[in-house]
């Protein structure tokens, strides 16, 4: 099977409003920038034109709309979006991310270059599910080359496959407003991870929600990763905060292990502990689950690479029961 699908011209046409022919994505940038900036003179600056030609730039994008897009109130005052302006600058998101994607798919088909995958993970998912779903990948497809990148917070992760940089990120959902596309793979619930001379203290202290958030809590700086447990027990009138907020499951046991302090931290980041620290599950922390799910970008030329990658991660998720 080719990893492009192939269609003919005559099978599909553009679909062309004969009036907006003459827009063009410089048009469209300018738009963004002065939605951002306010200013026609600091959107000039970000995107390296003069302020002229910025004006031109909507005048002649006015002129193909058919619509005013941009309020200027003049004075010192901020210019900013009409509705309309608002409402085109929503289509003009998803067609930057459309060229990204297509832009990444020619130039993987220029360079050849289907033998390899770029992964985006989050680090808490190193110590099972990805190396266990990349030695099956290694064993099938040997020739397949894998780019890993691992960061703690799933941001940039995501930005990086809105902008085609990566072709598959693993995270949590829900997820962001973007050309996203996930696939669930599992359900993860949270744990405590404390110093093994305080197990028991830990215990008894968190037998409530009310008990467990009188603590002193350490948590990755990840917060879409606790956005489910956040709102539970906010939904329960007990709100937790976090004396630590660390960069890394290193850093977190570091912190743990010096005393300074309860970690909660979603049960898959466990993989990655040593020894040292034990793990703690309280009765109230049983029900807020979060799920894990494997996310492609919409919009781009599905390709069986990808597709078997997510294939792999759900029997490798499906297989180990760790995982609820």
């Amino acid at each position: 099977m080719a990893p492009y699908a192939q269609s003919s011209a005559a099978s599909r046409r553009l679909v062309r409003p004969e009036r907006w022919l003459g827009i063009e994505f410089r048009h469209l940038a300018a738009l963004e920038a002065i939605a951002h900036e306010g200013s026609f003179n600091r959107a000039a600056r970000r995107l390296g034109y003069t302020q002229s030609a910025i004006s031109q730039q909507i005048a002649a994008l006015e002129r193909s709309i058919g619509q005013r897009l941009i309020n200027r109130p003049g004075g010192s005052s901020p210019v900013g979006l009409t509705p309309a302006g608002e409402l085109l600058l929503h289509h003009a998101d998803a067609i930057a991310a459309r060229l990204a994607a297509a832009a990444a798919d020619l130039s993987a088909l220029e360079r050849g270059d289907l033998g390899l995958i770029r992964i985006g993970t989050v680090q808490t998912l190193c110590g099972g599910l990805v190396p266990s779903t990349l030695r099956a990948l290694s064993q099938r497809r040997p020739e397949l080359a894998v780019e890993l990148t691992e960061l703690v917070d799933d941001r940039e992760l995501l930005l990086a496959l809105e902008q085609a940089e990566l072709d598959l990120v693993i995270t949590h959902l829900p997820l962001p407003t973007g050309p996203y596309e996930a696939t669930p793979l599992y359900s993860d619930d949270y744990v405590l991870v404390v110093r093994r001379q305080e197990v028991e203290s830990v215990e008894e202290d968190a037998r409530s929600a009310q008990g467990l958030a009188g603590l002193r809590l350490i948590a990755l700086n990840s917060p879409r990763a606790y956005e489910p447990l956040i709102v539970h027990f906010e939904s329960l009138g007990t709100p937790v905060t976090f004396a630590y907020q660390a960069g890394s499951i290193r850093t977190l046991e570091g912190l743990v292990l010096a005393g300074l302090g309860v970690a909660i931290v979603p049960r898959a980041a466990t993989d990655l502990l040593s020894a040292d620290a034990m793990v703690v599950e309280p009765p109230c922390l049983e029900h807020p689950i979060h799920v894990i799910a494997a996310v492609r970008h919409a919009e781009r030329v599905d390709d069986e690479r990808t597709s078997e990658v997510i294939q792999l991660m759900l029997a490798s998720a499906g297989g180990n029961s760790s995982r609820r």
